[in-house]
């Protein structure tokens, strides 16, 4: 493969595979050691994995950091070591009785919504948290239970799109639902939470990731079209630009005179517009737009491409400094 490839390949991660197991085969199939995934999914899971390749492996951090979209389904009656449908039952709380669901409809949907927003969440024991050294799983694994720090992620929305179907075999009911998330959420974690607050034992019983760094599911490829498009010379028809690893990330549009600035890693100051060695004039536009931005990062772009990703200087108010440079 020509080293000089860049850009970030839509994979559709099937069950059974690690996002590493994915890595290292695209190591393989395309012979080139720069390569990373931008957000990790469990084995059971499936869906959309962004790989960066080349240069765009340099922008990994923000594809990890992006919000993501799932679409999965929750059953309530049981839970499960695991959180979900691959774990040993641990509880049983029967939700039908003499034929009828114990929980309404609109009862799930106005609980579901109080789960919107900042939400503080404990890792489960199955996950690759490392606490002292070793990862949560093997504590689990060895039949430990630590205690967990809680992590506050943010849940844009949740909701149900399913009618509730009842396993009356079973005692619980099942219905699908779609959340968009941020990074660190546990969504398996979410749909306990969600049984829990209802007054039953849950747990996540399919799981799906539909869209990441604004690559959606319909487009993913699998690694055997991939494979298939190398060996024919078509590679390029699937790499997407380097600009979708920062979808998530404020947009900055530069003049000609801000670009040549920008390039040799020059600071952008809010406070002033006037130029001395180390910051740039910026016009009114651009101005307007890094002092609305609220996040600590942005893109900046010049004739449509990513050119740079700029950050809030730590110590200096209304200065922007360089945090990647990609030109």
């Amino acid at each position: 493969m020509n080293e000089n490839v860049n850009g970030i390949l839509n994979v559709y991660k099937e069950s059974g595979w690690t996002s590493f197991d994915v890595v290292a085969k695209l190591r393989g199939i395309l012979k080139t050691k720069k390569i990373g995934h931008g957000g990790t999914l469990d084995p059971s899971v499936t869906g959309v994995l962004p790989v960066a390749v080349g240069k765009a492996t340099r922008l990994l951090e923000y594809m990890e950091n992006a919000g993501k979209v799932y679409e999965g389904e929750v059953t309530i009656g049981f839970s499960t070591e695991t959180e979900d449908a691959d774990g040993h039952i641990v509880k049983k709380t029967p939700v039908i009785k003499e034929g009828h669901a114990l929980l309404t409809p609109s009862e799930i949907d106005e609980t579901m919504k109080e789960f919107t927003g900042k939400i503080q969440q404990i890792p489960p024991m199955y996950s690759a948290v490392k606490i002292n050294g070793k990862r949560l799983y093997e504590y689990a694994r060895a039949g430990q239970t630590i205690e967990r720090p809680a992590r506050e992620v943010t849940i844009y929305s949740f909701e149900r799109t399913s009618p509730l179907t009842l396993d009356k075999e079973n005692d619980s009911l099942r219905f699908s639902f779609k959340v968009a998330c941020s990074k660190g959420t546990y969504v398996r974690t979410l749909a306990v939470n969600l049984a829990e607050r209802l007054g039953y034992a849950g747990h996540m019983s399919k799981l799906q990731r539909t869209a990441s760094n604004g690559l959606e599911i319909q487009q993913a490829v699998t690694l055997a079209e991939i494979k298939e498009a190398q060996e024919q010379g078509q590679l390029m028809e699937l790499l997407y630009p380097i600009e979708y690893a920062v979808t998530d990330l404020p947009r900055i549009d530069l003049s000609r005179e801000q670009f040549d600035k920008v390039k040799v890693g020059k600071k952008l100051d809010t406070n002033q517009l006037t130029a001395d060695l180390s910051l740039h004039p910026l016009d009114e536009k651009l101005l307007t737009t890094l002092s609305a931005i609220t996040t600590s990062k942005c893109a900046a772009f010049y004739e449509d491409q990513l050119v740079a990703v700029y950050m809030k200087h730590p110590e200096k108010q209304g200065v922007w400094k360089p945090n990647k440079v990609l030109v």
